[in-house]
């Protein structure tokens, strides 16, 4: 039995259910218009952000109209938190899905045979089978409502085959009121929608897409531990919680692991997992104060958790539809959040490649290059990233957000043409055979042993740009990838190929503006946009040099500020060099201490940081 009371609501107005059962004063935005659309009998598609309100839109017309209501929910965990959430309201609410024990799915369909139940979350595999839709068809139904409708389509980004097989609840139940509702769908995914759920003629009811609170920033990836770390402490607040997207299984526990090592109380989350481990996880997310969740794509459909304060992507997602709703789960309270996306231009090849070699059709195919060449500009944007994020869905926002990294700090563009033609020739003139650190080695002038074993001191194009460093010859090279002038040899070992838009660049025929901050020469770059945060005590790292630093000063009998000074140690900490000429750039590195001590602080960033 159902330990909650369905509270008497058939008939009541609109506008009273929502304050009696919800607590809300009024509704918000479009909501008032699509809740008496369906009071009418009509069906439609409803798009709005997450956090815009969308379940009110089914929720309030299913308890006003007489008859069950039907929720159709892609996720097990999902439809458990809506019922606990609705019958915490005093909803009669229940849940059928597989895993779901036999004798709580015998009392369910008791509940529903007596009519004690007025919101019924259900799987689209389990409400397709003939004898739920003939038990279906001999009650009384308020609505269907289908959630995370984006399900249907095949250009959706989670497109589930079993959804495509609602579309028969428009011929078996023609006068009762169906509603999709997604928080992410570009035009041809809203149009694929309405065509497969029988829509075509009804509206839809468009929320505007802005997540204003939600400050949003992408960096290149070049020391991804320490760029996150700096990101969580600029944006945690201590209580809320966190997410961490990866695009591997295996990076999900190792990101956990490590984040675990920091004190943070960090979860694991992937498709691979056992249904129960996957279960437990997500309730410990849900249900937790600071939990981080490091995870595939697989996790956060439907989360509901308010105070998620940040979301970090550590590879670039394949979409502009899936960055948004991913990063979406952040700040769902309305309160300020933050997004942060790292990339590299080996995500950007890779993803290019799987397009290439994937078995779908030509069209999908352009689609899906389409879409990825969208995430690419937002990535590399020297304009506000929320305005072309926006104009993926079809809207135009300012040109000025004021709530993104271009927007809070301007990136300069200059002229690169010509750091574009030197890398581009150090390609062709080592053979189109080398990774970027080996054509970096040569630009540079080093005479490694690599560059010596193929006499690349001997190139005309060795030693052409020493007017850059290391990072900033790496950023031109992350660049060009982005742009397709080069492009990266997956299936081998990263080799650097110039394509054929490499042409008019080595030929002057094309002009190839580059972000200043990717080639300012020597400086290690500044973090979150906001500049570099200095570390402190907690900073593991931080913490790190500091043990390495005492033991080296009780070595030598000297005071522990002899070897560096803490400002030093914090400066080293945040800016993570990554070799002997990186750390020289640090204040308080002299060419004495570089030589006494570059050694071993260097591996104490490899090994802590």
């Amino acid at each position: 039995m159902l330990d909650q009371p369905r509270p008497d609501t058939e008939g009541e107005a609109p506008e009273e259910v929502l304050h009696r059962v919800f607590g809300h004063p009024a509704f918000r935005g479009r909501q008032e218009e699509i809740v008496r659309h369906v009071m009418a009998g009509g069906s439609g598609l409803v798009l709005m952000p997450t956090g815009g309100g969308k379940s009110l839109c089914f929720q309030v017309p299913a308890l006003c109209r007489p008859g069950l209501g039907v929720v159709v929910s892609p996720l097990i965990a999902l439809m458990e938190d809506q019922v606990a959430a609705m019958r915490q309201q005093g909803v009669a609410a229940a849940a059928l899905h597989s895993d779901l024990p036999d004798d709580q799915a015998r009392e369910v369909k008791r509940d529903l045979a007596r009519g004690a139940v007025k919101l019924l979350y259900v799987s689209p595999e389990r409400l397709l089978l003939d004898g739920t839709l003939d038990f279906l068809e001999r009650r009384s139904l308020a609505l269907f409502a289908i959630d995370e409708a984006h399900c249907v389509s095949q250009w959706g980004h989670h497109f589930r085959p079993e959804y495509r097989g609602l579309g028969l609840l428009a011929t078996r139940f023609p006068s009762v009121p169906r509603m999709a509702l997604t928080a992410t769908a570009d035009p041809r995914t809203v149009e694929d929608i309405r065509a497969q759920l029988g829509l075509a003629e009804s509206p839809v009811f468009r929320g505007g897409f802005d997540r204003p609170n939600i400050f949003i920033s992408s960096e290149p990836r070049e020391s991804e531990r320490g760029q996150l770390r700096a990101f969580i402490k600029a944006a945690g607040d201590g209580t809320g919680a966190g997410i961490v997207y990866c695009g591997t299984r295996a990076k999900t526990e190792q990101t956990a692991e490590w984040l675990r090592g920091d004190g943070y109380d960090a979860l694991s989350f992937h498709a691979g997992m056992e249904p129960g481990a996957k279960r437990d996880a997500h309730r410990r997310f849900a249900r937790g104060d600071a939990v981080v969740m490091a995870a595939t794509i697989a996790f956060g459909m439907g989360i509901d958790r308010p105070d998620v304060r940040w979301v970090a992507h550590l590879d670039l997602p394949k979409s502009p539809e899936s960055w948004y709703q991913e990063i979406g789960r952040a700040g769902r309270d309305g309160l300020p959040a933050r997004a942060l996306l790292l990339y590299g231009a080996g995500d950007i090849a890779l993803a290019r490649h799987r397009i290439l070699e994937s078995p779908a059709g030509e069209e999908q195919k352009r689609i899906e290059r389409a879409r990825l060449e969208a995430m690419v500009s937002i990535a590399e944007a020297a304009t506000c990233r929320r305005r072309i994020l926006l104009r993926c869905f079809g809207e135009d926002g300012p040109e000025n957000c004021g709530a993104c990294d271009v927007c809070r700090n301007p990136p300069k563009l200059f002229d690169g043409t010509v750091p574009a033609q030197k890398l581009l020739s150090a390609v062709l003139r080592t053979g189109r055979r080398f990774g970027v650190a080996h054509l970096v080695d040569v630009l540079r002038g080093k005479v490694t042993d690599k560059v010596a074993q193929f006499s690349h001191d001997q190139l005309p194009t060795f030693g052409v740009g020493k007017d850059l460093s290391d990072q900033a010859w790496r950023g031109v090279a992350r660049q060009l990838v982005a742009i397709g002038a080069l492009d990266v040899a997956i299936e081998n070992h990263g080799e650097l190929v110039p394509t054929d838009a490499a042409r008019p660049i080595l030929k002057g025929e094309q002009k190839v503006m580059l972000r200043a901050e990717a080639v300012t020469a020597g400086a290690p770059r500044e973090r979150n946009g906001r500049g570099a945060q200095p570390a402190m005590a907690g900073d593991p790292l931080f913490d790190a040099l500091r043990s390495w630093r005492k033991r080296e000063a009780e070595i030598q009998g000297l005071p522990a500020y002899m070897i560096f000074s803490n400002e030093t140690l914090a400066s080293i900490a945040t800016m993570r060099p990554q070799d002997a000429e990186d750390l020289a750039m640090i204040p308080g590195v002299g060419r004495s201490k570089l030589e006494r001590y570059a050694d071993g602080v260097l591996r104490v960033v490899r090994e802590d940081g």
